[in-house]
């Protein structure tokens, strides 16, 4: 590739990208990268036409579904998110982020309408983030996002379970510590629940009024 250095500006780094492609315009990291510069510019019409030549060129880029993915959640469109990252999944198998992000999109999807049917998204959420820590261990947000779901089910204590694990790979993970002062409320730890609800607010994270309130009596 040489020693040419990549332009300070991204209007500059754009315009040498779009020279890339016009000598090559086969090379799908070439339109995946123009359509992560184009995001950072919020040219999102621009990116997702970059982001489908990219997968065009180049079908097993999971990292462009994924963004495609977030594109319609930008837009509120759920179905679309779904469908990508479900793309993501098929194009890379063991795509973690895919199989997150199906999970956190399947628990939007609930919305009280239809028991059964809320109970099938949410085991499919279940699922699809149990697998996403399958594939990275580290996965800090896939674990909060499955201690939300347990809970959700009923599970409380494999919620608090997930949500342990969460801070062990990140201590300072203020959704967890959230998610952890939910939870031993459930279980009337409530010393855990208080210390846990302090750190996610040391942490910039806004607590919930009623949680707050249903602390308050705990406190010592």
């Amino acid at each position: 590739m040489g020693n040419t250095a990549r332009p300070q500006n991204a209007e500059a780094y754009i315009a040498n990208l779009r020279a890339q492609l016009t000598e090559n315009s086969e090379c799908g990291n070439s339109h995946y990268n123009l359509a992560v510069a184009l995001m950072g510019q919020q040219e999102y019409d621009l990116a997702e036409q970059a982001l489908h030549d990219a997968v065009d060129c180049s079908p097993n880029l999971a990292e462009a579904y994924v963004l495609l993915g977030g594109i319609c959640l930008q837009r509120n469109d759920m179905e679309g998110c779904l469908r990508y990252n479900r793309g993501a999944t098929k194009a890379r198998a063991g795509f973690a982020e895919g199989y997150a992000n199906i999970g956190f999109v399947m628990l939007q999807l609930i919305d009280g309408k239809n028991a059964k049917d809320d109970e099938e998204k949410l085991d499919m959420a279940i699922k699809n983030l149990r697998k996403a820590i399958v594939h990275n261990t580290n996965f800090v947000q896939a674990y909060a996002t499955l201690g939300n779901a347990y809970y959700m089910k009923g599970l409380i204590d494999e919620g608090i379970k997930a949500n342990l694990e969460a801070i062990k790979i990140h201590p300072d993970f203020p959704i967890a510590h959230n998610n952890l002062a939910v939870g031993y409320l459930q279980t009337e730890e409530y010393a855990k629940a208080v210390e846990h609800c302090d750190k996610a607010e040391a942490q910039g994270f806004e607590i919930a009024e009623g949680l707050k309130k249903e602390l308050a009596p705990h406190r010592q």
